[in-house]
């Protein structure tokens, strides 16, 4: 299925193995992971084409579905049930009507997803009139070619999603030291921040970048990603994440001044590749420090003012609209976050796995 602008196989839970490495075993041959075009499996070879789903009804009660997201990469042999991903959770309650998880309602069908990767829960809503799936619509998200139905989701508690808290260090910026590969010490302002995605976001100028440049020739820039990874490495333990070089956050934004309208222009890395558009969560997170004071992005956003906000994060393939409600008590805390999604199913059957996978030992 296609949940956003990300695209993978979705599994019923009770389909897998329930044995961990049994069951990430098959999803790596499921994708063709470890290889750079995942030329044996299902995936893209890119990072957000090799992602998969499992749902299955929760036990939890006020909860209607379970949703464990797993990110693999094209040329790694690691299985990571440790973040969110917004964009596939898009997905999650489609998936569930189609599989006859969840009964579809007369004109909209609202169910309560519960992430098992951090314990995040949310509000999903699918248009089904006459208790049928809707995907046909004029909900157009950029990063995705056409329109479609929209997925309206509601997230209920989004800070601290992986860190201790939504800021993890107390700050809304830091000046975090590090050492680049040729052993040259450095000092960047940052906001270390988690409201649904562990970001390390930094003003692009501070890397001698616009911050409007395309992601071929961010992608080409070895010397920036380099750069780049050794603060992401500098930061993991500031952000209590501990030693992260083997794990997918956290995420890395260049942030800079709008160029179309929107409030904020954004180049993330996921975390070494740039990304096209930008993730459900990254998007919550980035406009999320638009409207905090003194976070890196002041200067740099145009977030308005009042207690409801909308936030239009600008990113390389188009802009990504979140609309958040702030704390009347203190608008330093984040209520609510909301926004629009589309999705799609692309296939349904069998993908196909050496029956060795399911019995050797890990």
């Amino acid at each position: 299925m296609r949940g956003g602008t990300s695209r993978g196989p979705f599994f019923v839970a009770d389909d897998l193995p329930q044995d961990v490495a049994a069951r990430d075993r098959v999803l790596l041959a499921a994708l063709g992971s470890p290889d750079r075009r995942q030329i044996d499996g299902l995936g893209g070879a890119h990072p957000l084409t090799s992602k998969a789903g499992i749902v299955s009804r929760s036990r939890v009660t006020g909860v209607d579905l379970d949703f464990l997201f797993a990110q693999l990469q094209p040329e790694s042999d690691r299985v990571d049930t440790t973040p969110n991903c917004g964009n596939m959770l898009a997905a999650v309650l489609p998936f569930a009507i189609e599989r006859g998880l969840i009964a579809a309602g007369p004109e909209t069908t609202t169910a309560r997803i519960l992430t098992l990767n951090t314990g995040m829960q949310c509000d999903v809503t699918v248009q089904t009139p006459g208790g049928r799936l809707r995907y046909r619509g004029d909900t157009r998200i950029d990063g995705v070619p056409g329109s479609a139905a929209p997925v309206s989701i509601n997230f209920l508690d989004t800070a601290g999603s992986v860190c201790p808290a939504m800021l993890p260090t107390g700050r809304v910026q830091d000046r975090v030291r590090y050492a680049t590969p040729g052993g040259e010490q450095r000092e960047t302002a940052a906001t270390l921040i988690d409201n649904g995605m562990p970001m390390v976001l930094v003003r692009a100028s501070d890397f001698g970048l616009t911050g409007h440049e395309s992601v071929a020739a961010l992608n080409a820039d070895a010397v920036l990603k380099e750069r780049l990874e050794a603060l992401r490495l500098a930061c993991g333990p500031l952000m209590g994440l501990g030693e992260v070089s083997a794990r997918n956050y956290p995420k890395m934004c260049l942030l800079s001044a709008p160029l179309a309208g929107g409030t904020i222009s954004t180049r993330c890395f996921i975390p070494h590749v740039c990304h096209e558009a930008i993730g459900v969560l990254a998007a919550v997170t980035v406009a999320t420090a638009c409207v905090l004071e003194g976070s890196i992005a002041q200067g740099l956003a145009l977030a308005g003012s009042g207690l409801q906000r909308t936030v239009s994060v600008e990113h390389p393939s188009g802009e990504f609209s979140v609309a958040l409600e702030l704390d009347p008590h203190d608008q330093q805390q984040i209520l609510r976050a909301a926004l629009l999604r589309t999705a799609r199913p692309i296939l349904r059957g069998e993908v196909l796995v050496p029956a060795e996978l399911l019995t050797e030992h890990s």
